[in-house]
């Protein structure tokens, strides 16, 4: 009994809203008549789409329609997993590029190895023909233990091996990092709040634990946010005792609070959270719970400001509606979503007005539209609208990059550096038997000398008087050392090579090593 009545309450939303659809067939009544009636041929998907999304411009602007095409796509994001061969790849020269291979998955199965080029799939040449990166997804990605065939050329062999593999649950991993970042301090990169990231954060944070940590910097800066559950239960692994962490509330929605239960792995050790202008929802959900309860600081920018909580309603046609039902609050009680009065055009230039008024580049200029204050456990005064304000203030980085330097730095012509001194180099490369060791020992200037090599003359030069300033030299040479252990060592790799350039990461790493932790958190 007791399951039904929880049942109902669960699905009643559900019901309700599927009710009135069908009740007011008011729109259906319109595209049928542009159907039978119009002078010309039209698109009825299409026409019911706008339709739709036209209805949603009137609410806020988290509430969206997700066509039915798209549906599969965007929820494999967040339940961490589909169907497929097990590769990371990159297009490099019109070729693709085996770049890594998913540990103990179908395609490592099969004997694919990093460095092998795709050639063939079945029968079509996918080698030299201009394939996009969505079309050989599609090729790829199948249902559960279908087979796909393909031709494959090693750089040491010049025959194509044939293989079959079978297509089966691939993980797509929420955490893009967690590495030491010295002999005490840890550091979890987390890239969104899926099914799995609990379950991922929590394998990750015991093997830092047993590796020695003894304080934790957590990174959840570009995460767009996702599941509220999963941040509710990484939010239990760093708070004590039977405390509030987020609660939520709607017009038709009463209020629930999300507590912590028994999980507290790491209760006592010190705790930064890395937040930007690109945290939000989720990610801003566990940032608040640790500025408002105390139990770390809060390093970076302003986060994004979306205190919008979506459910997911099905249709019919196997499209999908995401609709805002409530409101979540911080344990002190505010509400950080950004104003939307003015509508979305408004909304989404916010970020541009930051940029415009220096907080991205110079100082931190929030103005608190909700002079309301709230006080965490430690009474500190903190407010509510517009974001998470950090507790230690953090600009971007504009120092390391003068103009034309990102241009530079992510160009089709560095990845053919990085991944050609990779398949040249791939048995000398093996002398590091770990991130330490290439990480000290390595040195990129080959790298810089190719890339060079690459560029017109007249370019070239533009290009040798940028370099010859010792800071862009560096930044440059991290960013080459950087994708090359990504090759070898995956996103951990990756991530051990740019924190020690990140000043974010760096300023969460001293403010942990002085007063200013114990500062900010007792004030």
């Amino acid at each position: 009994m007791t399951l039904g009545f929880n049942l109902r309450d669960t699905l009643r939303g559900k019901r309700d809203i599927q009710t009135v659809i069908e009740r007011n067939d008011r729109l259906e009544q319109v595209i049928d008549l542009i159907n039978e009636k119009y002078v010309d041929t039209v698109n009825s998907n299409a026409l019911y789409s706008d339709a739709v999304n036209g209805i949603l411009s009137h609410l806020d602007p988290h509430t969206v329609y997700i066509p039915a095409d798209e549906v599969e796509e965007v929820n494999e994001t967040l339940e961490g997993s589909f169907f497929g061969i097990g590769v990371e790849f990159s297009i490099i020269r019109d070729t693709i590029q085996v770049t890594s291979v998913v540990a103990d998955g179908p395609a490592e199965h099969a004997g694919v190895e990093t460095g092998d080029q795709l050639i063939k799939v079945g029968d079509s040449m996918v080698a030299g023909v201009k394939i996009t990166s969505d079309r050989i997804i599609r090729m790829l990605k199948g249902k559960q233990y279908t087979q796909v065939h393909v031709s494959l050329k090693t750089p040491l062999a010049a025959q194509l091996k044939q293989v079959t593999i079978k297509r089966d649950i691939v993980p797509v991993s929420s955490i893009d990092a967690n590495i030491m970042l010295d002999a005490t301090t840890g550091y979890i990169k987390i890239a969104r709040f899926g099914a799995h990231t609990y379950t991922e954060f929590e394998k990750a944070l015991q093997e830092l634990i047993k590796a020695g940590m003894q304080q934790l910097i957590i990174d959840v800066r570009q995460n767009p946010g996702g599941y509220l559950d999963a941040a509710k239960n990484i939010a239990d692994e760093l708070l004590p005792g039977h405390k509030l962490i987020v609660y939520t509330q709607g017009l038709h929605s009463s209020r629930y609070e999300y507590k912590t239960g028994n999980k507290s792995s790491f209760e006592s050790g010190k705790v930064a959270i890395l937040i930007d202008e690109s945290s939000a929802s989720a990610s801003e959900i566990l940032a608040g719970a640790v500025q408002d309860w105390d139990r770390g600081i809060i390093v970076g920018r302003r986060s994004y400001g979306k205190g919008l909580v979506q459910e997911q309603y099905d249709m019919d046609d196997g499209s999908a509606l995401r609709l805002t039902i409530a409101k979540y609050y911080t344990p002190s009680g505010r509400c950080i979503q950004r104003s939307y009065a003015n509508g979305k055009d408004a909304y989404s230039e916010d970020f541009v007005h930051r940029f415009e008024t220096g907080e991205f580049t110079g100082h931190d200029t929030l103005v608190n539209l909700d002079t309301t204050k709230y006080y965490t456990a430690n009474g500190r005064v903190v407010y509510a609208g517009g974001g998470i304000k950090p507790d230690v203030y953090v600009s971007y980085d504009t120092s390391k990059r003068a103009p034309g330097m990102l241009n530079m730095m992510y160009s089709e012509d560095v990845k053919n550096v990085v991944w050609d001194y990779f398949t040249s180099h791939r048995v000398a490369l093996k002398q590091y038997a770990n991130i330490n060791q290439y990480i000290a020992a390595f040195k990129p200037d080959e790298m810089v000398k190719s890339f060079l090599a690459l560029q017109d003359p007249v370019f070239r030069k533009t290009v040798t008087k940028l370099l010859r300033q010792p800071v862009n030299y560096n930044f440059f040479c991290m960013h080459l050392k950087a994708q090359l252990a990504r090759i070898l060592f995956h996103d951990n790799g990756y991530f051990s090579v740019v924190s020690r350039e990140d000043n974010v990461v760096q300023k969460a790493a001293q403010a942990f090593n002085s007063k200013e932790y114990s500062a900010i958190i007792s004030r």
